[in-house]
């Protein structure tokens, strides 16, 4: 009796690279680490069930006109069960997610007419983004008439990808491959997607990124992949499976990959200094005290509000205030796990309330990014500073 000879292994490496050129035909990206991390984030909607976490897909920019949604919608062909989303609701997402045949790759443009400054908060929408990241994550409701209601438990872990300006929910940043997109200058050129002609290449390779990932499955299936140093927590709740689709294809992705991975983490850091929290406590560090041991909160505010590039001259409209700057730093504790607090200051015959370097220590080194390496040099120290402090 004749046996078919079994099929050739499929060349994930190869078929990797020609998924990473059809992007780079329409998508201009600010990083070559980007095209890589989009690539395997593509591939990795294919086999979320071998993951604990799927990281969101987060194509920002500060303008129109950047290429966000021409990324999305590459994205959109090359993903399984794709459903375009614009102000849905989070009840029809997870709905969508626990009742169609097939989990869907959800794909939301205008992400800010959600969370943008105008829109106000959504919560039940950021708490499905937020709970679907990891495959645990579930969203609970009440189903049923009148009075007759139960509680039920919808999944919410799927893959997500976003477009929109601005920023987003710290929350949802720090669950994100970031890519900051760009209006294209004169000297970059990219072919025009035509949605009748080039949407069929996309499927013949999202059809093949299918059946190399089910090739594959035994490869990624609960493996965790050696992470570059550095790289923990959430950033490697992110990059796991990325990882592990790049160790999957071999070649130069692994390497790829975890460059990658270092590159887009590092800038991230840079330009969002996590919540709002720590880029107050970052930048009380670097551009408040930097090298003095108390201040009073009115040098502090003036300090802060003179940073140009800082939030805190208009907040909601408002400069911040004594209030709110006690309010924040509240969330934080000292070295004695104390919330921080204003204590009084002796300086030139007179008391005023101020803040304490001593004080702040402890959460600048657990929640801080490593100091810049220029920071603006030191302010001068107050008159009669070295004075005793009344507690």
């Amino acid at each position: 009796m004749s046996t078919n000879p079994p099929a050739p292994a499929m060349d994930g490496s190869a078929l990797l690279d020609e998924v990473e050129a059809f992007h780079r035909r329409f998508n201009i990206f600010p990083l070559e680490a980007a095209y890589v991390a989009v690539t395997l984030w593509d591939a990795h909607a294919h086999l979320l069930d071998c993951f604990d976490s799927t990281p969101r897909l987060a194509f920002l920019s500060p303008e129109p006109g950047s290429g966000k949604s021409r990324a999305l919608e590459i994205v959109e062909t090359l993903v399984p069960q794709p459903m375009v989303a614009v102000n849905a609701s989070a009840s029809a997402l997870f709905r969508a997610v626990s009742g169609m045949e097939g989990r869907p790759t959800i794909l939301f443009d205008e992400i800010d007419t959600v969370f943008g400054p105008k829109a106000g908060e959504n919560e039940q929408l950021r708490g499905f983004l937020n709970a679907g990241h990891r495959r645990s994550g579930v969203m609970w409701r009440c189903v049923g008439d009148g009075s007759n209601q139960q509680v039920q438990e919808f999944p919410s872990f799927c893959g997500v990808a976003v477009a929109g300006l601005g920023s987003l929910p710290d929350t949802i940043l720090t669950r994100s491959v970031i890519v900051r997109m760009r209006r294209r200058a004169p000297n970059e050129q990219v072919e025009p997607f035509r949605q009748r002609i080039h949407e069929k290449e996309g499927h013949a390779l999202r059809d093949r990124l299918a059946a190399w990932a089910q090739s594959v499955r035994h490869l990624v299936d609960g493996v965790f992949p050696e992470l570059p140093e550095g790289i923990s927590d959430r950033p490697a709740d992110v990059w796991e499976p990325l990882l592990a689709i790049a160790d999957a294809a071999g070649a130069t992705w692994p390497e790829r990959a975890r460059t990658a991975c270092i590159e887009l983490v590092n800038a991230a850091k840079t330009s969002d200094k996590g919540s709002t929290g720590i880029r107050l406590l970052t930048d009380l560090r670097d551009y408040v005290f930097n090298g003095i041991d108390r201040l009073p909160t009115v040098a502090i505010l003036d300090r802060l509000h003179s940073l140009e590039e800082a939030p805190w001259a208009d907040m909601s409209g408002k400069p911040l205030d004594a209030r709110g700057l006690s309010r924040m730093l509240r969330e934080y504790m000292t070295a004695d796990n104390a919330p921080i607090a204003a204590r009084n200051i002796k300086a030139g015959g007179s008391v005023m309330k101020g803040y304490y370097a001593s004080d702040l220590h402890d959460a600048w080194q657990r929640y801080c990014p490593p100091p810049a390496e220029s920071a603006l040099l030191p302010l001068l120290p107050l008159p009669g500073s070295s004075e005793a402090v009344s507690g």
